[in-house]
C-alpha cells in the first residue's frame, strides 16, 4: 500500500518544507504489520483482514498533519505542487505493475479473461477501480470469473488516489477561514473532519445493511476511515495520556489489527460500523505510542525487520495481489498451501524491493524531477503512456479481429441455423468461431430504453427494471418478458422475430428471480410484476418456465409456475413458456479455450443435463405455448461448446447472444401458431 513514509506521497514528504515532528519509527512498523497481516491473511486464509482499513486511516493520518503544520505556519497551501510530487510518487510503480500484470496475462490467462482485464486497467491507471468494482458487484449481468481479477486490490489504491485530490481542497478551504477569520487551525479542522467523519459513518452503516456489496468499494462509505485519520492527526498534539496507559494502549491495538480478521466477517460485513475495529485499533497505536514506554508495542513494532517490510509497502500491496491470483489461475484455482504461499511471498517481496530500489527510490531522489511540478507531471504522463499505449493497442487489434469475423459471420458462423432442414450454406473450414473472448461481456441481449407513458409501472421498484424495445407506435402484438437472466438470454431469439411482426418487447427481469407465484424466494417481486402485468393485459408473456440444475441434478418446473400460468390463462394473456438450457459445472467456452472446441472433455451427454421430457409438458393444457430448444442446443443429443460454428454458452449456465440469436427462425416456428392466431 501506499504507505512508508519515505516512499508515501501522501506522507508529510509530499508537502513543502516546513517544520516536522520527530519520526514515529512505530508507525512505520505498523504499517508493515497491517501490509503483512493483508498479505497473509489473502495468501493462506483467503480471508480480507482489515489492514486496508489501517491504510487508509494513516495516509489521512500523515497527509492532515502535513498541511496543519503548513496552516499553522502561514505557508501557501501550493496544491499543484503536492498533487504533482503524490502522483509522481503514486503513479510509476502502480505503472509498472500494471504493465507486468497486462504481460502475465497475456501470456498466462485465458482469452476470456482479457475484457475484463481491459477495462479494470483503464480503471486502475485513472484511479476509478472501486467504482468499477462496485457496478459490477451489483449488476447481476457483469461477466462472471471464477477467480477475482489480478487488480481488483486496486479498489483501495483508487478510493486513495480521489482522497488525495479531495482532502487539500478542505484543506485549503480551511486554511482560507484559518487566515481569514483568524479561527484556531485544530477548532477548524477539527469542525471540518468531523462533519466529515458524522455524515460519512452514517451513509456507511445505512448503505452497508441495504447494499454491502456496492457499499465496501463506495467512496462515500470509506471516507469517515480518512477523516478519522485526520481528526487523531489534530487531536494528537494536544493529548496527553500517562506511559503506561500508552502502553497498554499500543498493545490493545496491535491484537486488535492481528485478530480483526479472524474476528469479524471484513469481507462480508465492512465498511458499516465494522471497520471501527481495526480503525481505532491504530488510532490507539498512534496516542499510546507517543511516549515510548518500555514494555509497549512501540518498540517492537520500530523494530528493524518491520522497518525493512515497511519500505516497500507500498510496492508489496500493489504486487502481492497479481502474483498470488496468477499463481492460483495456473492452478486450477486452488489456494496455496504452506510451501507455496511461503513462494508466493518470497516472490511478492523481492519484486516489491525491485520496484522500490529500480523506480520509486530513484524518480523521489532525481533532481532534475523534482525541481519543478512540471517535470513530475511529465513523468506521471510518461508512466501513464507505458501502461496506456500497449493497452489500447491490444484492445485495437483483438477488436479489429472481431470486427473481422463478424463481417463474415453470416457465412461462417451460422449457429443453429446450421442445423435447419435445407441448410446448404458452405462455412469456412478454418473461420474461427464467434463469439470471440473479447465480445463475451457485450453478450448479453439488450433490453432498449426504460418504460414511459403507459408501459411505466406505477410501482417504482419494478419501474427501475422495467424496459422497452421493438414497435412502439403502433404495434402488432405487445409481448412482456418477466423472469431471471435466462429469460433475458432468450431475448436474442425473440427481438428478431418482434422486428419481423413489428411486436413491442417489454422486459421487467430481475436476476436469480424465475417467474413463479406463490412459495417462491422472490414472491413478493413476483406478484407486483405479476399486477404490472395483468394491468398492462399484452398479447403474452414470454418466460422460462423450467430450471435445470447442475451438472446431474435434474430439471424441474419452475416453483409456482403452474399458478403462474392459470393466472395469465384467467386474464386471457398468452403465456409463451421456454425450456430451460442446461447448467454446468464449468464454463464449456473456458474448457474450449484451454483445450479446443472438438474436445469432449467439454462436452456432455444431453441425458447428463437435462430431464428426458420437457418438464413443461403439463402448462400445455393450461393454454401455454411451449417453446424447447434443446435439440438445437444438443444436436443429436450432445451438448457441446459449439454448433454452428458458434460459441453455445459463455459461461457456466447462459447462452451467447450471438448463439439465441440464431435461434430466431426456430422460435418463430414454435409459435407459429400463436403468430397465425386472430388478434382480439
Amino acid at each position: 500500500m501506499t504507505m512508508t513514509r519515505d516512499e508515501l506521497p501522501a506522507a508529510a514528504e509530499a508537502a513543502p518544507a516546513v517544520p516536522r515532528t520527530p519520526r514515529r519509527r512505530d508507525i512505520d512498523g505498523l504499517r508493515a504489520l497491517a501490509i503483512g497481516l493483508v498479505v497473509i491473511y489473502h495468501v493462506w486464509l483467503g480471508r480480507v483482514s482489515g489492514g486496508v482499513d489501517v491504510f487508509l486511516m494513516l495516509s489521512a493520518f500523515f497527509l492532515t498533519a502535513s498541511f496543519a503544520r503548513r496552516i499553522d505556519a502561514r505557508r501557501p497551501m501550493e496544491l499543484r505542487s503536492y498533487w504533482a510530487r503524490t502522483f509522481k510518487r503514486l503513479v510509476p510503480a502502480s505503472a509498472v505493475t500494471l504493465g507486468l500484470s497486462l504481460v502475465a496475462s497475456l501470456l498466462l490467462l485465458p482469452p476470456s479473461s482479457w475484457s475484463n482485464i481491459w477495462n479494470q486497467t483503464w480503471a486502475s491507471l485513472f484511479y476509478f477501480q472501486n467504482w468499477q468494482l462496485a457496478g459490477d458487484a451489483v449488476d447481476y449481468y457483469a461477466q462472471d470469473g471464477s477467480l477475482p481479477s489480478v487488480l481488483q486490490h486496486y479498489w483501495s489504491l483508487s478510493i486513495q488516489g480521489q482522497v488525495f485530490v479531495l482532502w487539500p481542497i478542505l484543506l485549503a478551504v480551511a486554511a482560507f477561514i484559518v487566515r481569514r477569520q483568524r479561527w484556531n487551525t485544530s477548532a477548524v479542522l477539527g469542525a471540518l473532519f468531523g462533519a466529515v467523519f458524522a455524515v460519512s459513518f452514517i451513509w456507511s452503516i445505512l448503505e452497508t445493511a441495504v447494499n454491502q456489496s456496492y457499499a465496501y468499494f463506495d467512496t462515500g462509505t470509506r471516507l469517515w476511515e480518512f477523516a478519522l485519520g485526520s481528526l487523531v492527526a489534530i487531536a494528537l498534539p494536544h493529548l496527553r495520556v500517562p506511559r503506561q496507559v500508552g502502553a497498554l494502549l499500543t498493545w490493545l491495538g496491535v491484537l486488535g489489527i492481528v485478530f480483526c480478521g479472524i474476528l469479524l466477517d471484513v469481507q462480508g460485513g465492512f465498511p458499516g460500523f465494522y471497520a471501527l475495529w481495526p480503525t481505532l485499533c491504530a488510532a490507539a497505536v498512534i496516542v499510546g505510542g507517543r511516549d515510548d514506554a518500555r514494555w509497549g508495542a512501540s518498540r517492537p513494532l520500530s523494530s528493524a525487520p518491520l522497518r525493512f517490510i515497511a519500505r516497500d509497502a507500498y510496492a508489496l500491496y500493489l504486487v502481492h495481489w497479481p502474483i498470488l491470483i496468477l499463481w492460483r489461475s495456473l492452478n486450477d484455482g486452488a489456494h496455496p498451501d504452506a510451501i507455496a504461499g511461503l513462494g508466493i511471498i518470497a516472490a511478492s517481496l523481492l519484486l516489491a524491493r525491485g520496484i522500490t530500489a529500480l523506480v520509486e527510490t530513484p524518480l523521489r531522489d532525481w533532481n532534475w524531477v523534482n525541481v519543478s511540478r512540471r517535470r513530475s507531471a511529465v513523468v506521471v504522463l510518461a508512466s501513464v503512456l507505458v501502461v496506456a499505449v500497449p493497452l489500447g493497442t491490444w484492445q485495437f487489434v483483438e477488436q479489429r479481429r472481431a470486427a473481422d469475423l463478424v463481417a463474415q459471420a453470416d457465412t461462417d458462423n451460422p449457429g443453429a441455423q446450421a442445423l435447419l432442414p435445407g441448410y446448404n450454406g458452405v462455412p469456412d473450414p478454418d473461420a474461427d468461431p464467434l463469439p470471440t473472448a473479447s465480445m463475451l461481456p457485450d453478450e448479453w441481449t439488450p433490453q432498449g430504453d426504460r418504460c414511459r407513458g403507459d408501459d411505466a409501472p406505477d410501482r417504482l421498484d419494478v419501474r427501475a427494471e422495467c424496459y422497452v424495445t421493438g414497435e412502439t407506435e403502433a404495434p402488432e402484438r405487445t409481448i412482456v418478458v418477466v423472469g431471471d437472466s435466462h429469460s433475458r438470454q432468450y431475448m436474442g431469439a425473440l427481438l428478431p422475430v418482434a422486428e419481423r411482426h413489428h411486436w413491442k418487447v417489454i422486459s421487467v427481469l430481475r436476476g436469480a428471480c424465475a417467474f413463479g407465484l406463490g412459495d417462491h424466494p422472490c414472491a413478493d417481486w413476483n406478484a407486483e410484476v405479476m399486477e404490472y402485468v395483468v394491468g398492462l393485459s399484452p398479447d403474452a408473456v414470454y418466460a422460462v418456465v423450467t430450471a435445470s440444475e447442475a451438472l446431474g441434478n435434474g430439471e424441474r418446473l419452475v416453483t409456482g409456475m403452474t399458478q403462474t400460468a392459470r393466472t395469465l390463462q384467467d386474464a386471457g394473456i398468452e403465456l409463451i413458456g421456454l425450456r430451460d438450457s442446461p447448467r454446468w459445472e464449468g464454463s464449456p467456452f473456458g474448457c474450449a479455450e484451454e483445450n479446443g472446441i472438438d474436445s469432449r472433455l467439454c462436452g456432455r451427454d444431453r441425458s447428463q443435463l437435462m430431464a428426458e421430457d420437457n418438464p413443461a409438458a403439463p402448462l400445455a393444457d393450461l393454454g401455454a405455448t411451449l417453446v424447447d430448444f434443446t435439440d438445437y442446443i444438443c444436436p443429436d443429443g450432445y451438448c457441446g461448446p459449439v454448433v454452428g460454428n458458434v460459441f453455445t454458452f459463455m459461461d457456466f449456465n447462459h447462452l451467447t447472444l450471438t448463439f439465441t440469436t440464431s435461434l430466431s427462425p426456430i422460435l418463430e416456428d414454435q409459435i407459429g401458431d400463436w403468430i397465425a392466431s386472430p388478434r382480439f
